[in-house]
């Protein structure tokens, strides 16, 4: 059968379009590989009703919810390739080899982190290495924190994070990242300025107790910051002809007001399509995302 819409990426962004185009009763295929970019973090925050609770738990419930509806079919899989024909529907090419055909295709695959070559990093990253403290900077309020300096980081981010607790900030070899007036008034907050370059991590388990200086020094840590670059978690995007702008962390899907790419037919939400992203953001986009491809179902475009 040729299903109404096609969503590649079954986490917050994906089950938020297909629950839209499900409601107004169309055919919709969520095809997910089942590796969600918070699936390392044993508890999600901040969003909304849903505080504390497991992010691979709140998707589960989501797709259960989702699957109540009759229209709904899901695939654990990851899409190989995918391509239009003449008439503007698209093929997807799965990694099992089966095909699927959709009139519209929806990009919720999601962004891979690029994390620090650095020892102990890691195996602690959503534990004890973190990237957003709105998301877990409660949790280790008024503990000794670090910032590293790595992959697009505004550097005067320990402003921010010092809202949470004493910082050291470690730039990790690139003293020079730091003018005079931003080093200033983060010596001001009472930021913590390390100069010295990053080995590895320590600690019992996922907990940090320290950052290891190439110099022998341990300094007392109890949770790192990173920032770390962003890539599509899919090549697909790229294959379809998708264009991309330059996000701060990345490459960022170009979407028009509507969620649709610069391919007609193919819409994108979520993490891929966002600069800023968040688990209640990409579910708000997918929700948006939803709603639009539907109403092109229904008047064109």
């Amino acid at each position: 059968m040729r299903h109404d819409a096609l969503i590649v990426g079954g986490s917050f962004a994906g089950l938020s379009a297909a629950m839209q185009l499900a409601r107004a009763r169309r055919n919709v295929c969520v095809v997910d590989a089942g590796a969600p970019r918070n699936r390392f973090a044993a508890q999600s925050h901040g969003f909304f009703g849903q505080d504390g609770v497991p992010p691979l738990k709140m998707i589960a419930d989501a797709r259960d919810k989702l699957l109540a509806y009759p229209t709904v079919r899901f695939i654990q899989a990851s899409v190989a390739a995918a391509s239009a024909d003449d008439a503007g529907a698209f093929t997807a090419t799965l990694d099992t080899g089966e095909q699927l055909s959709a009139h519209k295709l929806l990009l919720a695959f999601g962004v891979q982190d690029g994390l620090p070559d650095i020892p102990g990093v890691r195996e602690r990253w959503g534990t004890s290495v973190l990237h957003c403290p709105y998301c877990h900077g409660y949790e280790f309020g008024g503990r000794q924190l670090g910032l590293l300096f790595a992959g697009a980081l505004p550097p005067d981010h320990a402003l921010l994070i010092a809202e949470w607790g004493p910082v050291t900030f470690f730039l990790n070899g690139s003293d020079a990242a730091l003018d005079a007036e931003v080093r200033a008034k983060l010596q001001a907050r009472g930021v913590t300025i390390e100069p010295g370059r990053v080995v590895g991590l320590e600690g019992p388990g996922t907990d940090l107790a320290a950052v290891l200086l190439d110099d022998g020094r341990r300094v007392p840590v109890e949770a790192m910051y990173v920032v770390p670059r962003t890539r599509p978690a899919s090549p697909l995007a790229g294959q379809l002809g998708c264009a991309f702008d330059d996000g701060p962390l990345g490459p960022v899907l170009r979407v028009d007001a509507m969620k649709m790419t610069t391919v007609p037919g193919v819409y994108a939400a979520g993490d891929a399509a966002m600069a800023f992203t968040n688990a209640t953001l990409a579910s708000a986009d997918g929700l948006m995302a939803g709603v639009s491809l539907h109403r092109s179902l229904v008047f064109g475009g």
